[in-house]
């Protein structure tokens, strides 16, 4: 099987910040002999230090604080959500009068009670708006 020169190339990086497992590091060793241009190039690199993007050292705990950031900012969405439906829902109760079995009245309550229910409704559509805006921030991209 033939190694070719975008295999030893995707290597590079791994075996220059140590990564790499022996067989990689001999393969990209024996490939470098055969390859005078690229073997310059590595030893330019080793020279000038080397280290890859994203090879930083990250705090152990960096896991464990992601996920409960991630489960109470859920957490808090759920209930976001919740009030927001709740409010709205209460905010927009309507009567309706019946005579002789035909609906004779129809109006929402809102109109009735302005103040009331006016209040309920605009925090109900700021609980669903920030609702809205966590899951977008939540959302990631697979592109």
């Amino acid at each position: 099987m033939e190694v070719t020169r975008e295999v030893i190339l995707d290597l590079i990086p791994l075996v220059l910040s140590g990564e790499a497992s022996p067989a990689s590091q001999a393969l990209v060793e024996e490939y470098l002999k055969q390859s005078p241009d690229l073997a310059e190039r590595v030893r330019v690199l080793r020279a000038e230090g080397f280290a890859p993007i994203g090879s930083s050292e990250l705090n152990p705990d960096l896991e464990l604080k992601s996920l409960s950031r991630t489960k109470r900012l859920l957490g808090l969405q759920r209930w976001l959500f919740g009030l927001g439906i709740a409010l709205t829902a209460i905010s927009l109760g309507m009567r309706i009068e019946y005579r002789e079995g035909r609906i004779t009245e129809f109006r929402f309550l809102l109109s009735e009670y302005p103040l009331e229910l006016g209040i309920p409704l605009v925090v109900g559509l700021g609980c669903l708006a920030a609702y809205f805006a966590i899951r977008r921030r939540q959302r990631t991209t697979t592109r």
